[in-house]
């Protein structure tokens, strides 16, 4: 009943789902202990150590930033929703987006000890290729 004629429906029901969302983690919160023996949580194939490794510094790095950085960064990034609506969304301006989602991406960058997003690609290209000659010394 407070939609208002004139307005993006699609913005607004995404505001709806989001604070849906926000919602049932702060409940999930408090029911957690139940969850860990949930066998539908547990991957069918596990990770290599290096990408789960990747994964959990990613991760604390995304968890460190402001919300309203991490939101636009998880709407963008993640969700590859478009600027316009993500300052709907955020009720700013969409220079504010942008300014917001270039701060986190260098706060995740200097979080994860990267000097730029070329020298964590080169890292990440190099370890690869070194994981592939191994697997292949480890044939011979």
């Amino acid at each position: 009943d407070k939609f208002e004629p004139g307005t993006r429906m699609k913005s607004w029901l995404f505001t709806i789902m989001r604070n849906t969302y926000y919602t049932r983690i702060k409940a999930a919160d408090r029911e957690k202990p139940g969850l860990l023996d949930c066998a539908s949580a547990i991957p069918i194939t596990e990770a290599t150590q290096e990408w789960s490794v990747q994964s959990k510094e990613v991760s604390n790095a995304v968890q460190r930033l402001p919300e309203h950085q991490r939101e636009v960064l998880m709407l963008i990034g993640v969700l590859g929703v478009s600027y316009e609506e993500t300052a709907e969304i955020c009720g700013c301006a969409v220079g504010t987006v942008k300014s917001r989602l270039n701060r986190a991406r260098a706060s995740v960058l200097e979080y994860l000890g990267e000097s730029s997003l070329q020298t964590l690609v080169e890292r990440r290209n190099h370890l690869s290729e070194a994981q592939g000659n191994f697997a292949v010394d480890r044939r011979r």
